[in-house]
């Protein structure tokens, strides 16, 4: 956001420059933040303001528990019995950041994945419907609250809708983490942006369904450990229903979910945008090399966050990757420069586009 701020001045946000933001899990909890609107209808956070809010919230949210050698019973008799956590302060501080904004606020439109359990079906969260149908029109605390909902960790969350007028029955939701169907959303969201040009939508009056070479896509990961190899199939081969839901620490089945709903939307996102050679309109950035702690999704520590604060500078400094198609492993590519480098090259290109919309905009009101 820096790198925008430098060519379009220090008000500049990042709901300024993007059609969609799309979020799942912590990434809908970022997502909101980012477009949630504050004063004066402005965004409510600025990117800078993420790092802070987990530093200061994460320990909260996630509390470590001192049981010393009695630690991976306990964990394991809690995987069995319930949420490894009550969720008691993480709704209370979305509730207290969100107040009673909705999805038809958001001052960018928002795409946030969810997963109805009793439906056994993805709901999938948007502004573009949300402003025309009030029973998609969630408060954008029950659907943060959701999507963060994943099995074993937090308890999956009912809430209902209605409709102001009401003419139509109240609608009710009983969902969870969005990853279980969208852990990467950048297919929803692009599939979101195609059904709202198939409907017309005045926002893409000039663009076709399929002009792929259209979108800048940014998206960003929070870190996998693959290159750990974890697990291995002689050693998963032994395991009953405990094993697969606590293993030294890890929650295997997760692990196992989430990378997968991941990893097939970067490799389909990437074959998509290679088949069109438009690779550079696609950029992934993603450590998949995390170990220990850094790999895990609820140690909180004031130590470990700052390790993937590090974690994440230094990816700034590395090689544009790119995911190979047939191995999944994200390989340096030689003449694309940094991430620096290549974010650098999107805010160029996203403050030009937004100084010709103004432009155009102003012409239009003549």
């Amino acid at each position: 956001m820096s790198r925008v701020q430098e060519l379009d001045g220090p008000d500049a946000r990042i709901a300024d420059y993007f059609d969609v933001i799309a979020g799942t899990s912590t990434g809908a909890l970022v997502t909101s933040m980012l477009a949630a609107p504050g004063e004066n209808k402005r965004p409510l956070f600025e990117a800078k303001d993420i790092n802070k809010f987990y530093l200061e919230n994460g320990p909260k949210i996630f509390p470590q528990k001192r049981l010393g050698f009695l630690t991976p019973m306990a964990n394991l008799f809690g995987a069995v019995n319930g949420p490894k956590y009550d969720g008691k302060f993480l709704h209370d501080k979305i509730k207290s950041l969100t107040n009673d904004v909705t999805v038809a606020d958001t001052v960018t439109n928002i795409i946030v994945p969810t997963f109805d359990i009793k439906y056994l079906q993805p709901v999938i969260f948007n502004t573009y419907e949300a402003k025309v149908d009030p029973l998609k029109n969630a408060h954008l605390s029950d659907i943060c609250i959701s999507t963060s909902a994943a099995p074993t960790y937090f308890p999956a969350h009912y809430f209902t809708t209605r409709d102001p007028a009401g003419k139509l029955p109240d609608r009710e939701y009983h969902l969870i983490d969005g990853g279980v169907a969208a852990n990467n959303p950048t297919m929803a969201a692009m599939s979101m942006i195609t059904k709202e040009v198939l409907r017309r939508n005045p926002d893409f009056t000039h663009g076709k369904p399929a002009e792929y070479h259209r979108y800048l896509i940014i998206s960003i990961g929070t870190g996998t450990a693959k290159q750990a190899e974890k697990y291995t199939a002689p050693d998963c081969a032994k395991w009953g229903v405990l094993r697969w839901l606590y293993d030294s620490g890890f929650t295997p089945l997760i692990d196992i979910f989430s990378h997968a709903s991941a990893d097939m939307v970067d490799i389909h996102a990437a074959i998509l945008f290679q088949a069109l050679n438009i690779e550079k309109n696609y950029l992934r950035i993603q450590d998949d090399s995390l170990t220990g702690h850094t790999s895990s999704v609820d140690i909180s520590t004031k130590a470990n966050m700052e390790a993937l604060i590090g974690i994440g500078n230094m990816l700034l400094k590395k090689k544009v990757a790119r995911v190979n198609i047939d191995t999944g492993v994200y390989e340096p590519v030689d003449d694309e420069g940094t991430n620096e480098e290549a974010l650098a090259h999107f805010a160029k290109k996203l403050s030009d586009e937004r100084k010709l919309r103004l432009s155009q905009t102003t012409l239009n009101s003549q």
